[in-house]
């Protein structure tokens, strides 16, 4: 894999990223190095960064609870009061090791403190490789609602080391995996066929589909990094999944599920609705359905469960005008921004999940 250079930044992987790690540090002379991770990856992911840093530079650690739990005001609180007590100034680096909760929570804290200081992006799980920690969005969760807070600012480089990876419970190898689908389906098929069957896909065809999938990413976000129109694209799926997300979190009798698990129903859930608002093949629905479940399996939601995650809906950024839009496929590939759907279309989507 070799270099991806965007707009702003670029993305070095494994033994480069941590040689372009080194070459910036020395450079920009930090006044101080903050290393922000969780307690998961400063024990499986921190020693290692640490042994490829220079010795000459000196650091102090930040560590958060690892989950979506985490990515909240009072975190950040504790953050920024950290980081002032620690003498840290406009001149100060935070080093953001971890899954997508750290990138996303780093990014934002690093983005506000002082009006913002620089931070790197070392992501250590799949969904934050492919997804969180590229494009510069950072933010935390108001509550159970996801991203409700945050900014738009890109950090100074990535780090992608896919070794990490072999410290990640299978569980969230597949949540990482779900937004690896949503780029093949918004963008390219010859991608999304490449997905369907990784069985006997090795360590290095792995490394091949992660870049391929950070290309598709930046690609899209460089010609909209705000969000004005292309980039809405990549919400493919997240209407309704975040809303499922945010449900099951904040519901005690409902196990919490995976970023990941929740997406892979919202882009079931989008393509019956793309079936019914935009042409999309019934065909490929039902097949991307099947394809879908035998990876994640069938997550049990009641009827009773619809309308309140339909409620939910009316907190999606994506919301304009009090219309709550959604991205939905006209073909694999052609996907179609700021579609208004009715409720009654979501309560039958629901019911083609279950089916």
């Amino acid at each position: 894999m070799t270099t991806i250079t965007t707009q702003d930044y670029s993305i070095y992987f494994n033994n480069n990223g941590y040689k372009a790690l080194n070459k910036h540090l020395k450079k920009l002379k930090y006044s101080k190095v903050f290393i922000l991770c969780d307690t998961n990856t400063n024990i499986d992911c921190v020693p290692f960064l640490l042994a490829n840093i220079d010795t000459d530079i000196t650091y102090d650690i930040l560590e958060i609870d690892p989950g979506e739990e985490s990515k909240n005001l009072d975190i950040c609180l504790g953050l920024w009061e950290t980081l002032s007590e620690y003498g840290a100034d406009r001149k100060s680096v935070i080093i953001n090791v971890g899954g997508g909760v750290v990138t996303d929570l780093g990014g934002f804290v690093a983005s506000t403190f002082k009006r913002g200081i620089d931070f790197i992006n070392v992501p250590t799980s799949l969904l934050a490789m492919v997804d969180a920690s590229i494009g510069g969005k950072t933010g935390i969760d108001l509550g159970a609602l996801k991203n409700q807070i945050g900014v738009i600012s890109t950090p100074e480089l990535i780090v992608v080391d896919t070794s990490f990876l072999g410290t990640l419970p299978q569980l969230e190898m597949r949540s990482g995996l779900a937004e690896m689908l949503k780029h093949g389906l918004i963008y390219d098929e010859s991608y999304w066929n490449k997905l369907q069957d990784l069985s006997e896909s090795t360590i290095d065809d792995l490394d091949a589909l992660i870049y391929e999938s950070i290309i598709i990413k930046k690609n899209i976000v460089e010609q909209d990094p705000t969000e004005q129109n292309l980039r809405k694209t990549l919400n493919y799926g997240h209407t309704l999944g975040h809303a499922i997300e945010s449900y099951f979190m904040k519901n005690d009798t409902k196990k919490r599920l995976l970023h990941g698990e929740a997406i892979a129903i919202g882009i079931i859930l989008a393509n019956y609705l793309s079936v019914k608002y935009c042409g999309f093949s019934e065909n490929k629905s039902n097949s991307i359905k099947a394809i879908i479940k035998a990876i994640y399996g069938h997550v049990e939601i009641n009827e009773t469960d619809y309308t309140p995650i339909i409620e939910l809906l009316k907190y999606d950024k994506k919301n304009e005008h009090g219309n709550i839009n959604f991205v939905l496929l006209e073909a694999i590939g052609k996907p179609k921004t700021d579609c208004i759907v009715e409720n009654e279309a979501i309560l039958e989507a629901f019911k083609f999940y279950d089916a």
